[in-house]
């Protein structure tokens, strides 16, 4: 009796831990059971093109959990080996979003991921595939799962005004009298930011990265992707995209190191990621992705920021600021200079990009045709 009690208490736990395994197995490599169960799935592509909609949301108790503060389309092209990573601004008006509020960061909110990729190819002109969201503390939490990044820090950022999570509310030992006399007298603000900053200082902390390769952990990459007020041109969100962009290719490149292929670690980090996204991606989908890591271990990387442009350098913009009136809720808003709702020249850009990289924008005389230049890219 005891030997069949013994055996019995054998076979479940093989079980369990088969069924344990065979998750794993099919969630970081499913190239086998691919092959027996699917000998002919595919991902989807159109001409060689798989595009991918990466959103970001504070999630938690941040301020707007579902808005999505990062929007980026990755366009993979499989026949050339190249990534390009295309930044839409979150202030971006779009008629076409379904709720009251147009800014194209409304969209997930409105109507999940598909009406995110519906709007995001209204934007853009560019079929999505698929969609990935993201919660910042799912960023984190991955970051540190696969040990961290090595990101290369082009300028010398200092941001005097960063958020601190959890004391969005604290009243910095102001009282109720200084509190309703303030929230008076921001009516009538020409200033309103800067007043927030000044009287709610305790809210805020100080970030500062120097040029040069630097270590970062999750909330420190976190902190350098989501800084928005910059000193300088580093305040600009020319520059917050292109940081987000950094932060992608250092991910791209730690998850492809031969030091990072550890079960263990793949195991952490599907866990972390399966309770902190969301996304259409099947399993199969997933696995697929896996089995072409090893392509995309050389991609070069093209980036490219759909903005206001820079006056400072000449360098001209797809979009305008919109006027401050009822039509926009009267929010800091952007819109094509071309007019609003018309993304006829953001196509044509974002096309360019796409297919040739590093493309001209001209300026707003003339014909708004982007042209390709030779291009430099990076590894």
């Amino acid at each position: 009796m005891r030997k069949k009690l013994f055996l019995l208490i054998v076979f479940i736990v093989l079980v369990f831990v088969g069924a344990k395994a065979w998750d794993f197995f099919s969630a970081v490599a499913p190239t086998a059971g691919r092959i027996v169960f699917h000998p002919g799935a595919s991902l989807k592509e159109n001409n060689g093109l798989t595009n991918v909609l990466l959103l970001g949301i504070g999630g938690g108790t941040h301020d707007g959990p579902d808005l999505t503060d990062t929007i980026i389309l990755a366009s993979i092209n499989w026949k050339k080996n190249t990534v390009t990573l295309v930044s839409v601004p979150r202030d971006l008006w779009v008629p076409q979003i379904s709720g009251s509020l147009k800014k194209i960061n409304e969209a997930y909110t409105e109507g999940g991921l598909t009406e995110a990729k519906s709007i995001v190819e209204n934007v853009t002109g560019q079929p999505i595939d698929y969609a990935v969201r993201l919660d910042f503390q799912g960023f984190v939490d991955a970051i540190n799962q696969i040990g961290g990044v090595d990101v290369t820090v082009m300028h010398t950022l200092d941001d005097y005004n960063y958020p601190i999570s959890g004391l969005e509310d604290d009243t910095c030992g102001h009282s109720l009298t200084d509190l309703q006399a303030f929230n008076a007298s921001e009516s009538s603000s020409l200033t309103p930011e800067l007043d927030t900053f000044n009287f709610f200082s305790c809210r805020f902390k100080h970030l500062h990265f120097d040029p040069g390769l630097q270590h970062m952990d999750g909330e420190t990459a976190l902190e350098f992707a989501r800084s928005r007020h910059g000193v300088g041109s580093e305040g600009t969100d020319f520059a917050r995209s292109a940081r987000q962009q950094l932060i992608i290719e250092a991910v791209r490149n730690k998850l492809i190191s031969s030091a990072f292929f550890n079960p263990g670690k793949l195991l952490g980090l599907y866990t972390i990621m399966k309770s902190s996204i969301d996304t259409d991606l099947t399993q199969e989908d997933l696995g697929l992705f896996m089995d072409k890591l090893l392509v995309l271990k050389s991609a070069k990387i093209q980036t490219a920021v759909i903005d206001l442009g820079d006056y400072t350098t000449g360098r001209a913009g797809l979009l305008d600021n919109a006027p401050s009136s009822a039509e926009y809720d009267f929010a800091a808003t952007l819109i094509p200079r071309m007019g609003d709702g018309n993304f006829s020249e953001i196509h044509q850009y974002v096309g360019c990009e796409i297919n040739g990289g590093k493309c001209i924008i001209p300026n707003i005389s003339g014909t708004p045709t982007p042209t390709p230049i030779k291009k430099t890219v990076s590894k």
